[in-house]
């Protein structure tokens, strides 16, 4: 036989293209339209339908960038259009795809929600177009509203990441970005929509398989048939005919051995990203709309859906969306997963900021819904700490999904289905979908790539598919899911199974957990590392609001139990904790959102820090009381100056003063030499009686980089951008002086379009020099760097995260060692050979690159490089332009432990507050490698205490831990202080914990 295959296929295209989809909707009457625009932000139903409204046409330009139109819509239903599938058909003149472009809500006349326009679903039934969301029928007069949103283009054509400044919150008058396309009642014809589906299934199916399998020329030969039966000029009518030729290929079922999919609906809905978070209410409001009036005609439809921010956000904002998407959960249609706020980054927010992400996660759908989610859903962050798998299984969880593992650019990920251990070695069964996609349409060339791709092939044989359109909503649409049941049981296909997330883990632990592979440590996303750096201004408020939240609810809660203040502030610390906790989405923290985005987060994190700090400084007062000495509030856990960690006391008199004399800093401890140019020549530690700066090198050297990835501006730093570097050695000025006891040099810096002023500080007694770098930043593309390079010989480097820090190796024997060009880490990056270390410390940056190189003495320089600033153009090209100031120290001699203490100091400065008296911690623990990470009062407003700590340095860690006020009992509980154990109360607490163990205790006030 002839090959025709080719041609056949490209019959196909164009008969789909021009001959059958256009067919699928016959005889139609325009409706008459009204339209009215609203001024500026968006306004509630109520309002909008009270508006004066003008009439329209098609044509009709609307929507400035961001704005919003209200269209009223009306007309008769065709008597003679009885017994026919009627639809209204609204193009509001959409120009992309879903979630990204013109989107629409459907309103009855009362202003109650009924479902989501976008641009693949673009019809509304007659079944709810009647009075108050009721069907309406042939001959009835019909009347809704389309609140239409007119997003725009940001991501721009093909994903071209082109600057725009379309991503601003927009300035009044506006000129209209789209127009009104179509508005007609048009008669449906079901049996070529049908048709299409068979068509598009099979054909998907076939360009999958070998040329050589008679599978694929048995399709082929079937999709000619049944366009030899079809008249173009009358589609509708021979329909039936051609998919008759269609019945004998789509009724073969899989084989005994096909993979099985568990296909579970879904929408993807980044709560900011290329739009505001107040669109992302609209957002969620339109999918579940979508979703509800779907699941009417597919019961067999199972919705999974994530955060439940934008379940609090329908309950807040669409009363009546709230009760059917309610109706819903309780009915099994939507599956609330995840059991966190928002789907946040996981690199970036510290300890108890992501413990708070599945606290308040899970209590939301157990008080809503009354379900104990078990799966964390997130599919889309920019990688995966190694805390994670403890804080899943103390959350109450037990499973996990990722997606985004797939983007690796240099590895390929070697499982879909394992265990995945955590850095204390808690395990938790993980899912990687092998359909490598959260936004999966179910079509043949899908189903067959998850098929071919599960890496556990021959060992296990379940995997799950997300499907429907998402990253921007819609969730699946009617073609989804008439699409899973043509692939349900076809033959060459996956089976499909529509299902919910828990019934595919339980199923596939069930066939696979004693077999499925351990991978162990974090899960580094081999792309979007820039995403430690973009948007400083983000991130620095990030970091500020969780160590403010530390404070507010440590002297609260000291406040309280000592009696000097009534009442603890339960409410205003959910709500601050809500906001920071949505502000860690995966596109807001990481700073990849649009300049919109960012700049309502700084508002955000400036007003919640005014709030925090008047709460602090409330009880500190009541806690110190009237009086005239100066009382040093120290909330870190350490001791320090003489004041115990979580306590207060009487200000200690200053230590041994320094010295300032010809470029030298000493303080006796260490001597730090400063030349004409403003770096560090030499770092001496005067009791190791060893040089820290390596031979030849300077330090605090600021590096210059040219920083131009390929794609994805504000997420990619390339490797290339370390081939063109130039170090900021020209200097304006360097003055030498000694503030308040303490040895200060201020260098001033002006390159290109910037300036930088450093002030490096030397204080009593100290084993570091600090540094606070002021930066008037006005650079495009480029990226900004602090090197210290050490006489160090260090394979790997630690880096602070959540509850731990984790090894990463310096060298780059295997290619999944040089992926890891650029690391997280949070208040600490630490570097050692035997008997000796070095760490550099921060309060507001994530990113830094550690490497090493061999001296021509011998000798090795580890260089450790702290990211301090980018200048990406998409999808803000006015990212962290201005001004910003950051702190470092480099600490020398250092282990672990202090590496540890020095993190926790520069994040939490000690408070000085005129009083009487000082403060007695609320609890103490007599070893220091167990450390208090917070501290607060039960939120079940109980008046109990919540002590959580956890093991610090990695190994084995024993302590008592010991109560400053009278208590009856302590109780081990989880992250959601649910009861786990009971722990015996002997004047004391025992501790005896693993490594990096997190504990959370109640302890009960008598």
């Amino acid at each position: 036989m002839h090959d025709d295959r080719q041609l056949i296929e490209e019959r196909l295209q164009r008969a789909l293209r021009e001959r059958i989809r256009p067919a699928v909707y016959g005889a139609a009457v325009p409706l008459d339209i009204e339209v009215w625009h609203a001024p500026g932000e968006p306004v509630s139903p109520a309002e909008a339908l009270a508006q004066t409204y003008e009439p329209a046409a098609i044509g009709l330009p609307w929507g400035p960038a961001w704005g919003t139109a209200w269209f009223k819509f009306s007309g008769q239903v065709p008597a003679e259009w009885a017994g026919r599938e009627i639809e209204a058909v609204i193009d509001l003149g959409f120009s992309g795809g879903p979630g990204f472009s013109a989107e629409g809500l459907v309103h009855t006349t009362g202003g109650r929600p009924l479902k989501g326009l976008h641009p693949r679903q673009t019809y509304a039934p007659l079944s709810i177009l009647g009075p108050d969301g009721t069907a309406a029928a042939a001959g009835d007069s019909i009347e809704f509203y389309v609140e239409a949103a007119a997003n725009p283009e940001v991501l721009g054509d093909a994903g071209g990441f082109s600057p725009t400044t379309i991503g601003d919150k927009p300035e009044p008058g506006g000129k209209p970005i789209y127009q009104l396309t179509r508005a007609d009642l048009a008669v449906f014809n079901a049996e070529v929509w049908d048709l299409i589906l068979d068509l598009e299934a099979l054909d998907g199916l076939q360009r999958e398989l070998s040329l050589q399998e008679p599978r694929r020329r048995e399709i082929l030969r079937a999709l000619s048939r049944s366009l030899d039966a079809l008249d173009y000029e009358d589609v509708a009518k021979t329909a039936a005919d051609a998919r008759a030729q269609l019945t004998d290929v789509l009724s073969r079922p899989a084989h005994a051995s096909a993979h099985q999919v568990s296909a579970v609906g879904h929408a993807h809905i980044d709560s900011a990203w290329l739009w505001p978070l107040r669109e992302t209410r609209r957002k969620v409001a339109r999918t579940v709309s979508n979703v509800a009036t779907l699941a009417e005609e597919y019961p067999e439809l199972v919705f999974a859906f994530s955060q439940a921010q934008q379940h609090a956000w329908v309950k807040e904002n669409y009363p009546e969306v709230w009760e059917r998407l309610k109706k819903a959960v309780a009915e099994g249609t939507i599956v609330p997963v995840g059991g966190m706020w928002v789907e946040s980054d996981t690199n970036l927010p510290g300890g108890e900021a992501l413990a708070r992400q599945f606290v308040h996660g899970k209590r939301f759908f157990l008080d809503e819904y009354g379900i104990d989610t078990q799966e964390v859903w997130l599919p889309d962050s920019f990688g995966y700490t190694a805390a994670l798998p403890q804080l899943v299984k103390l959350s109450g969880s037990k499973w996990f999904l990722t997606q985004k593992i797939s983007w690796n650019k240099e590895n390929k990920f070697p499982h879909h289905t394992f265990w995945w251990e955590g850095l204390d070695g808690t395990r938790i069964f993980t899912h990687f979908p092998p359909i490598d996609t959260y936004n999966s349409d179910l079509s043949g060339r899908e189903l067959a790539r998850a098929q071919r791709n599960f890496q556990e092939n021959g060992a296990a044989t379940r995997s799950l598919a997300p499907f429907g359109y998402g990253d921007g909503g819609g969730g699946p649409t009617r073609e989804f899911v008439a699409t899973a049941r043509r692939v349900a049981n076809l033959e060459s296909s996956p089976r499909v199974t529509i299902e919910s997330p828990t019934e595919f883990f339980s199923a596939a632990e069930e066939e696979y957990a004693e077999q499925a592979p351990v991978w162990s440590g974090e899960l580094y996303l081999e792309i979007h590392r820039a995403t430690y750096t973009s948007q400083a201004k983000t991130k620095q408020g990030n970091r500020r609001s969780e160590h403010l939240l530390r404070e507010a609810e440590l002297w609260s809660a000291a406040a309280v139990v000592a009696g000097k203040l009534d009442t603890y502030p339960y409410a205003e610390l959910d709500r601050i904790w809500k906001a920071v906790l949505l502000n860690q989405f995966h596109d807001i923290l990481p700073g990849s959102s649009i300049s919109w985005v960012h700049r309502e987060a700084e508002e955000t994190y400036a007003r919640l820090g005014a709030e925090l700090e008047a709460i602090i400084a409330k009880a500190q007062q009541a806690l110190a009381g009237d009086g005239s000495s100066s009382i040093v509030f120290n909330a870190a856990p350490h001791t320090r100056n003489g004041v115990a960690g979580l306590g207060a006391a009487v200000a200690a008199a200053a230590e041994t003063p320094v010295s300032v004399a010809n470029g030298v800093l000493d303080n006796g401890v260490i001597r730090v030499t400063i030349d004409e140019r403003g770096l560090i020549t030499s770092l001496y530690d005067v009791e190791a009686a060893r040089e820290v700066i390596a031979p030849g090198a300077v330090g605090n050297l600021l590096q210059l980089h040219v920083d131009t990835p390929n794609q994805w501006d504000a997420w990619d730093v390339d490797s290339f951008y370390k081939n063109n570097v130039r170090d900021v050695t020209e200097v304006d000025s360097v003055d030498f002086s000694t503030v308040d006891g303490v040895a200060t040099v201020v260098v001033k810096r002006s390159f290109n379009r910037s300036t930088v002023t450093q002030t490096l500080r030397l204080e009593p007694g100290a084993k570091r020099v600090d540094i606070e770098t002021e930066m008037d930043w006005h650079e495009a593309e480029k990226f900004l760097k602090a090197s210290y390079p050490v006489d160090v010989h260090a394979d790997r480097s630690a880096s602070e995260t959540q509850f731990g820090h984790i090894f990463r190796p310096t060298h780059q024997n295997t290619s999944w060692d040089a992926a890891k060009f650029e690391i997280a880490a949070h208040r600490w990056v630490h570097v050692a050979e035997a008997g000796y270390g070095v760490a550099v410390v921060n309060d507001s940056t994530y990113g830094h690159d550690i490497n090493r190189t061999a001296r021509p003495d011998g000798g090795t320089t580890t260089t450790i490089r702290t990211s301090l600033i980018r200048a990406p153009r998409y999808p803000d090209p006015k990212t962290d332009q201005g001004v910003h100031t950051v702190n470092h120290a480099l600490v020398v001699g250092a282990g672990i432990p202090e590496a540890i203490s020095e993190g926790y100091r520069i994040n939490l400065p000690e408070r000085v507050v005129t009083g009487a008296e000082g403060v007695a911690p609320l609890v103490t623990i007599d070893n220091p490698n167990l450390v208090v990470e917070a501290l607060k009062l039960a939120d079940d407003q109980s008046g109990d205490v919540i002590v959580r700590l956890y093991e610090s340095t990695g190994g084995r860690s024993r302590g008592t831990l010991t109560p400053s006020f009278a208590t009856t009992s302590v109780t081990e509980v989880d992250l959601l202080e649910r009861h786990l154990a009971d722990r015996d109360l002997d004047g004391g607490v025992a501790l005896d914990l693993r490594p990096f163990q997190i504990l959370t205790l109640r302890l009960k006030r008598s």
